[in-house]
C-alpha cells in the first residue's frame, strides 16, 4: 500500500515569493524575469508529474528492487517510462545553460523541483540529481571539446552522470585512493584500471549513455590527495559526430544489497577487461587537480541530500497524518467515544515535530540556493563573493542537519503508525530505510560538520556567522515588536546568545584540534537548530503582516504562526541543550585506554 503523495506547491511558494521574496532576483543577469506566475505554474506541473506518475511507483520498486542479469542492469517495472517522462518535459535541465539546452532557471526553482523528486520517489530521483552535478561539474572545469561533446546530453537528460569516488580501501578518505590513469599512445585520452564502489545509478537502461566521472591517480603523481585526477569515462564512447561508438570497457560487477533506495542501483563499477584493456577517460581540468574539480559536484549533491531529507520528510508527514486521521483508537480526556489518534495530544505533537523540522530545514535549503543564485548572477563582485560565503556556511548545516532530522522524521512517522509502522504493509518503514543513507553519502555528517566547525566558521574567525547572527537579530526586534509574536522574539534572542557562547569557547581553544573535532557535531547541529529558528521566526512576521491584511482566508498563515511558535516552545531549546557538549572539552573520549573501548 502506497500512501498518496501531493507536492507541498504551497509553502514552496510561500518560502520563494514571500520569505525569500522575488525582489532578491531583480537586477541579476539571465534570471530577473522569474515572476509569481511562473514559479507556481512551474512547481504545479511539476507536483503533477511527481504524484502521478513518480510517486505510484516509490512502493512497487522498492518490492522489485534492482536486478543483475547477464551483465546488465534491470530496473523496476514504470522505471524507465517515468524518467522519460521526466526528461521530455524538459526538467532534467530545469537550471542548466540556456545554451547547452537547458532553461536557464534559478537554482532556487531547481532547488525546489527536486523537492518535489525526491518526496515523490527517492530512489528513482538520485538519476537526475547527479547528472546535475555532473553537468555543473562539466560546464566549470570541462575543455571546449568535451563541453561539446556531452554537455548537451547531459542538459537533455539522455545520458546520465555519476560521481565516481569510493573504492574498497577509500571511502570517506580519498587520499587511498588507487584507480590508476594510464596515458595513452596518442596522448589524446587516458586508460583506467581499478574499481570503485557505491557508484549510484552506475550502471542502468533509463539513458542511451552514462557519463562516469572518475576519481583515479597517473603513474607520476604525488602521493595522497594532491595526487588525484579527475577523469570522464563515457560507457559508450561517443564519435566525432556525436554518435555513440563502441562499447567502452566500464562494467558493473556487483549490484549493493542496501537497507534503502532498493530502486536506485547502487553499483560495483570496474574499468578495464580481461584482456588487460583499460577504459577510455579524458582528463577533465588540471592534472592532480582533480580533488578540488570534483568537490563542484560534490557541493552540488551535499546541498541536495539535505533537499533530499526534507522531500522524505514531507512525505514522511503526509503519510502519517493520513494515517492519524483515519486510525481510531482511545478517548481523549474527558470523552466516552474511540477518536481517530490525531486527537491525541502525543500523536499532535509528533506531527507537529515532523512539520516544523520539514519546513524550517525547507526555508534554509531554499534561502542558501536563492544566495547561490546571487553568487552566480549578481552584478557586483563583492555581492557575488559575501553571496559564496553564506553558501559555503549553509551547505554542510543544509546537508546534515536536514538529514539527521529527516531519519528523525521517517521514525517518528513509524511511531505515529504504531505497529503497522513497523511492518512493511504500509510505507512508513520503506522511508525511514531509504533515508537512512543521506546522513552517510557525499560526506558523512561527521565530515559536514568538521567542515562547518573548522573550515567555515573558525577559519575566518566566526565573521560569517557573525554576521548571520546579526541578520537574525534584527529578525528578534522585529518579533519583539509585535505583541503576538514577541514571545518568538525572546526565545530566539536566547538562541543567538548560547550559539555566539560556544563559538566564542570554540574560538578561544581553537589550537588544541581536539576541542574543535569532539565539539564538531554538537555545534553544528546548534547552530542548524538555530537557523531553522531564524527561517521561521521571519516566517511568522510575514505571516503576521498578511493576517492583520486580513488576507489568511484558507488559514494558511495561521497554520505558520502555530508552526513557528512549536518550533520556537519544542526544537528550539535544543540549543542549550547541545551547550554542555561543545564546551566540554574531549578529555573523557581521550581518556579512556585504546584497550577499554
Amino acid at each position: 500500500m502506497s500512501i498518496y503523495y501531493k507536492a507541498p506547491v504551497r509553502d514552496l511558494c510561500f518560502v520563494i515569493e514571500e520569505l525569500i521574496g522575488l525582489q532578491h532576483y531583480a537586477g541579476m543577469e539571465g534570471v530577473e524575469e522569474l515572476d509569481a506566475e511562473l514559479v507556481s505554474a512551474i512547481l504545479e506541473e511539476a507536483g503533477r508529474l511527481a504524484s502521478e506518475e513518480w510517486a505510484p511507483l516509490n512502493s512497487s520498486g522498492d518490492r522489485q528492487g534492482c536486478a543483475l542479469e547477464n551483465g546488465q542492469v534491470k530496473l523496476p517495472d514504470g522505471f524507465i517510462e517515468a524518467y522519460k517522462s521526466f526528461t521530455e518535459a524538459g526538467w532534467n535541465g530545469i537550471n542548466a545553460p540556456v545554451e547547452h539546452g537547458g532553461q536557464g532557471l534559478p537554482e532556487v526553482i531547481a532547488s525546489a523541483t527536486q523537492e518535489i523528486w525526491h518526496g515523490a520517489n527517492m530512489a528513482l530521483a538520485l538519476a537526475p540529481m547527479l547528472s546535475a552535478g555532473a553537468t555543473e561539474l562539466l560546464a566549470q572545469h570541462g575543455d571546449a571539446e568535451l563541453q561539446q561533446r556531452y554537455l548537451d546530453k547531459l542538459v537533455s537528460g539522455e545520458w546520465t552522470g555519476t560521481m565516481d569516488l569510493s573504492e574498497p580501501q577509500a571511502g570517506s578518505d580519498l587520499g587511498q585512493v588507487a584507480a590508476r590513469a594510464l596515458p595513452d599512445e596518442t596522448g589524446d585520452s587516458y586508460r583506467l584500471f581499478g574499481q570503485k564502489i557505491f557508484i549510484t545509478w552506475g550502471d542502468h537502461q533509463a539513458a542511451e549513455n552514462i557519463i562516469h566521472l572518475v576519481l583515479a591517480r597517473t603513474p607520476d603523481a604525488p602521493a595522497g590527495h594532491r595526487g588525484i585526477s579527475l577523469f570522464l569515462v563515457p560507457k559508450f564512447l561517443v564519435n566525432a559526430d556525436g554518435s555513440l561508438g563502441e562499447r567502452n570497457a566500464v562494467f558493473c560487477d556487483s549490484l549493493e544489497h542496501k537497507v534503502g533506495i532498493h530502486a536506485s542501483p547502487t553499483c560495483t563499477i570496474r574499468y578495464g577487461d580481461n584482456q588487460g584493456n583499460g577504459a577510455v577517460g579524458y582528463l577533465v581540468g588540471e592534472l592532480n587537480r582533480g580533488l578540488n574539480h570534483m568537490f563542484t559536484m560534490m557541493n552540488e549533491a551535499r546541498h541536495k541530500v539535505g533537499v533530499q531529507g526534507i522531500g522524505i520528510g514531507e512525505r514522511v508527514y503526509q503519510g502519517a497524518l493520513a494515517f492519524a486521521r483515519e486510525r481510531v483508537q482511545g478517548r481523549r480526556p474527558g470523552g466516552k467515544e474511540s477518536v481517530p489518534i490525531l486527537g491525541h495530544p502525543d500523536v499532535r505533537r509528533m506531527l507537529m515535530t515532523i512539520r516544523a523540522q520539514t519546513e524550517a530545514m525547507r526555508a534554509l535549503a531554499l534561502v542558501s540556493a536563492a544566495y547561490q543564485d546571487k553568487a552566480l548572477h549578481a552584478s557586483d563582485s563583492e555581492e557575488r563573493a559575501a553571496a559564496q560565503r553564506r553558501v559555503d556556511l549553509f551547505t554542510p548545516v543544509v546537508k546534515a542537519v536536514a538529514s539527521d532530522w529527516a531519519v528523525d522524521s521517517a521514525s517518528l512517522g513509524i511511531q505515529v503508525h504504531g505497529g503497522m509502522g513497523f511492518v512493511e504493509e504500509l510505507e512508513a518503514a520503506q522511508l525511514w530505510r531509504d533515508v537512512r543513507i543521506a546522513p552517510i553519502y557525499e560526506g558523512t555528517n561527521g565530515i559536514q560538520a568538521q567542515d562547518f566547525t573548522l573550515r567555515k566558521v573558525l577559519k575566518d574567525s566566526g565573521e560569517t556567522l557573525e554576521a548571520v547572527l546579526g541578520e537574525i537579530e534584527q529578525v528578534v526586534a522585529e518579533l519583539r515588536a509585535d505583541s503576538v509574536v514577541s514571545d518568538l522574539g525572546a526565545r530566539l534572542k536566547e538562541g543567538v546568545g548560547t550559539v555566539r557562547e560556544s563559538t566564542r569557547y570554540l574560538l578561544e581553544n581553537q589550537e588544541d584540534p581536539f576541542v574543535s573535532l569532539s565539539a564538531a557535531t554538537p555545534y553544528m547541529m546548534q547552530a542548524g537548530c538555530l537557523f531553522g529558528a531564524w527561517q521561521l521566526g521571519r516566517a511568522a512576521l510575514v505571516a503576521r503582516a498578511v493576517i492583520e491584511r486580513g488576507g489568511d482566508g484558507d488559514g494558511f498563515y495561521t497554520a505558520k504562526l502555530h508552526t513557528a511558535r512549536f518550533y520556537m516552545r519544542h526544537i528550539l531549546p535544543r540549543v542549550h541543550a547541545y551547550t554542555p557538549a561543545v564546551c566540554g572539552g574531549s578529555d573523557e573520549l581521550e581518556a579512556i585506554e585504546e584497550r577499554h573501548w
